[in-house]
């Protein structure tokens, strides 16, 4: 692929991506709907995890909008005895640990700024991704550090769980998946599961 090939592609990955975040915001300002759209997400991911049985689960600390995942896992009775991960982001060089999360509020800032803990370093059996879009084949389109396919990438034998509202969803000739991108096990949103 030639440089102004990759150029495009990055461009226009980076305006659908805010795009989709804008969708996202305004999906989620809609207060009267907001709650059953939470139970009902969290309802059909519960029940996704009830049929896995995770030895080990990653979950994430939400940001921009994003289902709160961690949260809902917490409040779930049937994850009470699984143990828990949070991802620990570094920036240089890029790359993403999971780290064992004793689920108290975390107390850390990973190097993206988003919620961590500092538990030990740890390989979660399945792992939750959020998604700003996702395709109904599962490939997800992320916030474009890459920190999730590359810890996949080197993960191929973990389950992997998109989270997204459903109107992250996109058509995978307007997603344009790249031979980086790693596909998902399913989706789940508030819809239910792709």
């Amino acid at each position: 692929m030639s440089e102004s090939s990759v150029d495009a592609l990055t461009a226009a990955r980076q305006a659908l991506r805010e795009r989709l975040l804008a969708q996202r915001r305004a999906f989620v300002a809609d207060a009267n709907c907001l709650p059953a759209r939470r139970a009902a997400l969290a309802g059909h991911l519960m029940s996704v995890l009830g049929q896995l049985t995770p030895e080990r689960l990653g979950v994430y600390g939400s940001v921009q909008s994003e289902f709160d995942a961690a949260a809902a896992c917490l409040a779930d009775e049937a994850l009470e005895g699984t143990p828990l991960a949070l991802p620990f982001a570094f920036r240089q060089p890029v790359r993403m640990d999971y780290r064992h999360w004793n689920r108290l509020p975390p107390t850390l800032r990973d190097e993206c700024g988003i919620a961590a803990c500092d538990g030990a370093v740890v390989v979660p059996d399945v792992v939750l991704a959020p998604c700003v879009g996702y395709t109904a084949s599962g490939f997800r389109l992320g916030y474009g550090g890459g920190y999730f396919d590359r810890w996949l990438a080197a993960h191929p034998h973990v389950t992997v769980i998109g989270v997204a509202w459903s109107v992250g969803e996109v058509d995978e000739a307007e997603l344009q998946p790249q031979p980086h991108d790693c596909r998902l096990d399913c989706v789940v949103s508030e819809l239910g599961v792709r």
